[in-house]
């Protein structure tokens, strides 16, 4: 294996680690039904994901009717508590995934999460899908006060992994936006929730399977 001219390798969560659309989507109905509307199908939800859960079901509830501040205010909690009771029914990491943080590891490189979702969230699926004990830092969109794009959060990140050169894996403008804020290199997956054609988020590098991960990173300039 050519060498990788990266000390971390990070990633966000939701559309880029895992697929997590079948739960989010379960709470985003469960929440929605309290209204007496419909439920959507999983892959209706894809883009409404990005910005946190709030944004989510705004987008949820724009889509099946609108809404009104009190709504909103009524359904959040509901929906963030059926969330953290059903985080890891449907989630799964995506294909390749394990496979290429195993070659990533067995180089010396250390992996790394910077996430918009809640570290209330995070931490304890991370612990579900049996993935925490691969990374070297994990930062949620809590933990430092502010969320992606903003680079600190991602800044967090590298800090907290040890430091060194990092390029950072996402599926959506903040997580490329927030790469590009912090100064580092970024890589689109093109599986994720995306909102519109991957090429928009004009990250330096596309993929579309974990397995050509490792190809694009052994490939990158020293």
């Amino acid at each position: 294996m050519a060498s990788i001219p990266f000390d971390i390798v990070g990633f966000d969560l939701d559309g880029t680690l895992l697929d997590t659309s079948g739960d989010l989507a379960a709470a985003v109905n469960y929440a929605i039904a309290t209204d007496g509307r419909p439920p959507f199908p999983v892959e209706a939800i894809h883009p409404f994901v990005g910005k946190g859960a709030k944004v989510m079901l705004q987008r949820a509830l724009d889509a099946s009717g609108g809404y009104d501040e009190a709504m909103l205010a009524k359904m959040l909690p509901i929906l963030l508590d059926y969330y953290e009771q059903n985080l890891a029914i449907h989630s799964l990491p995506y294909p390749g995934l394990i496979a290429a943080m195993d070659a990533l590891q067995a180089t010396g490189v250390k992996l790394a999460i910077c996430t918009n979702k809640a570290e209330r969230f995070t931490i304890p699926l991370l612990h579900q899908i049996g993935l925490s004990e691969r990374f070297a830092s994990v930062v949620g969109g809590d933990t430092v006060g502010i969320a992606k794009p903003d680079p600190a959060p991602i800044h967090a990140m590298i800090a907290r992994a040890g430091g060194g050169r990092t390029i950072f894996l996402g599926d959506t403008i903040n997580d490329i936006a927030g790469a590009r804020n912090a100064g580092i290199p970024s890589i689109a997956v093109s599986f994720g929730f995306l909102d519109g054609p991957v090429e928009d988020l004009e990250a330096d590098a596309v993929i579309h399977h974990f397995d050509e991960l490792l190809p694009v990173l052994e490939r990158w300039p020293a």
